[in-house]
């Protein structure tokens, strides 16, 4: 039963009430954070506020909506009207927005109670959230690893039980990486489906706010609620039609395309669950199809060039002048605005401005970043044809389980793998399209293996629905001893 729906029941019912729930979680975060790691900033004073109007409204005798009431959490990228948002840098220490992000708005206006903003990559930079100025979020299913980038505060608190979901943002993989490594469910919406208006940029054709959650349903409930048109972001469309509706009807006969290339490179253990998945989903009356996907081949260095080239642009605000750090010593505005730049942003957020701003530079913009604008297009167009033949497409989440703290900044690790462990998600990003992370199994240290279904430009009725089945008649969750037992 999908968490968010008990937790209506036992409000409605007096079971408990929500303030005294909210402060079951504010406690649980007191008692763990630290092992975890999960949070940037609590909201204690928010939270409580929250929750004591829906108390006020049950008192009234009035019907609360699904999501009213419910603790939840926010990657610390979104902006929060008054509560500091960092993006986990030094640059944003002490910045309070004062605006709140749309889809926070949407929240607040169905009644959540917010608990808190959430631990992430420094500016979305990285895949397992170690790149953070606060240290990296560790995973509730052992914290000698890590729980995967960016969104990794959000995949510990949820996947810990210190949130019963939050919100996060995939450029370019980091809502359903972390979520496949801490062994829940992560929706990258369809570009356009959420609005982004808000969300402090990495690349902005590439961002979306999504769900994290611990079910396909929870998933859906809190999609259903954010993917709202909003004409403040020049790329909202919002969703075509309520996904919870349609958890439930029948995949017999539809048909799952595996691309081959998702298979080439991933640990023997993530191979064997997604392919019992498969066989999951023929038993289920589903037809499973073979294909060749070939420029997958070349969508990660498309969407290194693309995304570095957008980042090297969009953080081309931190000056140090309009908010955020701001260097102590310098000699005069150039040198104040180099010096806070090199102390605000980590390493691996320079290193990526650096790259972004090579390849647009002049005499290589043509060699780099034209060329993947152009393939950038082919990678869509083939995602298309496939799509022309199957339903959704079956995929790994992450070619590997997730990884020992320290592994990837390792000296015997060479930096590329990093970029090299987004290789099954970053190609939805490019495309633009959906694609969910469901928890399929665990590999042979008992950590949590997670596959992906991808699917047409909103359709995210059809994959939840896949998703949802799946879970339905698998038993791949594994709870973790942390947090609040709902």
């Amino acid at each position: 039963m999908s968490d968010i729906r008990r937790i209506h029941e036992m409000l409605v019912s007096g079971e408990i009430t929500c303030t005294e729930l909210t402060q079951r979680f504010l406690h649980a975060i007191k008692d763990d954070n630290a092992a975890l790691n999960a949070y940037i900033t609590v909201t204690p004073d928010t939270a409580l506020a929250q929750a004591r109007a829906v108390d006020e409204k049950l008192s009234r005798g009035e019907e609360i909506g699904m999501l009213e009431g419910v603790p939840m959490t926010l990657k610390d990228n979104i902006s929060t009207k008054g509560i500091e948002t960092t993006c986990a840098s030094k640059i944003l220490t002490g910045y309070r927005p004062i605006y709140d992000a749309t889809v926070y708005r949407l929240l607040q206006e169905q009644g959540v109670v917010m608990l808190g903003k959430t631990n992430m990559d420094e500016f979305a930079m990285g895949s397992s959230c170690e790149t953070s100025y606060y240290g990296g979020s560790k995973n509730p299913h052992s914290t000698d690893h890590v729980s995967g980038g960016s969104s990794g505060g959000v995949a510990a608190a949820v996947g810990g039980n210190l949130a019963v979901y939050g919100l996060g943002s995939d450029t370019g993989g980091s809502i359903r990486q972390p979520a496949s490594f801490c062994g829940i469910v992560g929706l990258k919406p369809t570009y356009g489906a959420v609005s982004r208006y808000g969300l402090i940029a990495y690349a902005s054709s590439f961002d979306q706010i999504g769900p994290i959650t611990r079910s396909v349903e929870d998933a859906a409930i809190v999609f259903d609620a954010i993917a709202k048109y909003d004409n403040m972001d020049s790329t909202s469309q919002g969703s075509t039609e309520p996904t919870c509706p349609r958890l439930d009807d029948s995949i017999a006969r539809r048909r799952i395309g595996i691309a081959n290339q998702y298979l080439d490179g991933v640990s023997d253990d993530v191979r064997d669950a997604v392919l019992a998945a498969a066989q999951v989903y023929r038993e289920l009356g589903a037809e499973i199809v073979y294909f060749d996907l070939p420029e997958l081949d070349f969508s990660l260095p498309v969407y290194y060039i693309l995304a570095m080239a957008e980042a090297s642009s969009n953080l081309g605000r931190y000056d140090g002048i309009r908010y955020g750090y701001k260097a102590e010593h310098y000699n005069g505005t150039h040198d104040m605005i180099c010096r806070t730049r090199s102390e605000g942003f980590g390493k691996e957020v320079r290193r990526r401005i650096l790259m972004g701003t090579y390849v647009l530079s002049a005499g290589y913009y043509d060699a780099y970043y034209k060329k993947a604008v152009n393939l950038r297009g082919r990678i869509v167009s083939a995602f298309e044809n496939a799509f022309a033949s199957v339903d959704v497409i079956l995929a790994p989440t992450a070619p590997n389980t997730a990884f020992r703290c320290g592994y990837l900044f390792s000296q015997e690790t060479d930096q590329i793998e990093q970029y090299l462990s987004d290789i099954c998600t970053v190609p939805v990003n490019t495309a633009g399209l959906p694609g969910v992370s469901i928890p399929c199994g665990v590999d042979r240290e008992g950590l949590p293996i997670g596959m992906q279904l991808i699917g047409r430009r909103f359709d995210e009725k059809t994959i939840l629905n896949f998703a949802y089945q799946y879970e339905k008649n698998t038993d791949n969750f594994v709870g973790t001893k942390w947090g609040v037992a709902l």
